[in-house]
């Protein structure tokens, strides 16, 4: 199909979701970096079809950097709607600053690893493949983000290699000030390197290799759900049930995510 098709099939989409909504409203969105390829697409979409303006602010969903959407929510900033990894959640919750009634799953992520281009691609179809090309890798890059922490904090002790790739490990600092791990690692920053699929593929530059094994894979998804703070409630939520919707799952899909399945 056409994207001038999808996009009208997006558009009747939209006019339904945003229906009762009395006029058009600025949503102040907050969103991980794994979730914007998809983001980039649909947005436009919606705004045409609604009258509705995106303000847009990317960070991390997790982590210690201060444009971690965590970070921003606890220093006051203000957002209508956030879409994040879902492992930030319980901390979003604990401390009052989303409620958890308001959580809309998106889409189903996994965590993969990227060469710089041209160089061979190591085999990490297997733990003791993976094992293997951690431990012989000179330098390794993970993000700063959800799947970055999954790995430093559980993934390589799960290997039993997590004091000796320690030494050789970095962590990226990621959009907006910083970069993702494809790029840092296309740039000759690391030998190889992890994060969400969504986010290593087609960076020019890098290769993806593929997936980590299931056993080292976290069950992890993209939500999207209302801060306490959120001045649009309404416009929020159909921004959400339009990103959640059938007609969108073609374009999270080519994303590099996998939508969520329809009850």
């Amino acid at each position: 199909m056409q994207l001038r098709s999808i996009l009208r099939l997006f558009a009747v989409l939209a006019f339904v979701f945003a229906a009762g909504a009395a006029k058009a409203a600025d949503i102040r969105v907050f969103i991980s970096s794994g979730f914007v390829h998809g983001y980039s697409e649909l947005g436009p979409a919606f705004e045409k079809a609604t009258g509705h303006k995106l303000i847009t602010t990317r960070g991390p969903s997790v982590g210690d950097s201060p444009e971690a959407i965590p970070a921003r929510l606890t220093r006051g900033e203000e957002a209508d709607v956030l879409i994040m990894d879902g492992s930030g959640v319980d901390f979003l919750v604990s401390h009052k600053l989303a409620g958890a009634d308001s959580k809309l799953m998106l889409a189903e992520s996994t965590f993969g690893m990227v060469v710089r281009a041209g160089l061979p691609k190591p085999d990490i179809s297997t733990v003791d493949a993976l094992r293997k090309t951690l431990l012989e890798a000179k330098s390794i890059a993970y993000s700063d983000s959800g799947s970055g922490t999954y790995l430093s904090n559980v993934g390589f002790k799960k290997l039993g290699i997590a004091e000796q790739v320690a030494g050789k490990s970095k962590k990226v600092r990621g959009p907006p000030s910083g970069e993702s791990v494809a790029s840092f690692v296309s740039k000759g920053g690391a030998d190889i390197g992890f994060q969400q699929v969504a986010e290593l593929i087609n960076v020019p530059g890098a290769d993806f290799v593929g997936t980590v094994p299931a056993e080292i894979q976290p069950p992890a998804f993209f939500v999207g759900m209302l801060p306490v703070n959120s001045k649009q409630p309404e416009a929020a939520v159909a921004l959400l049930k339009f990103l959640s919707s059938e007609k969108a799952a073609p374009v999270i899909t080519k994303a590099g995510l996998k939508p969520m399945p329809k009850k």
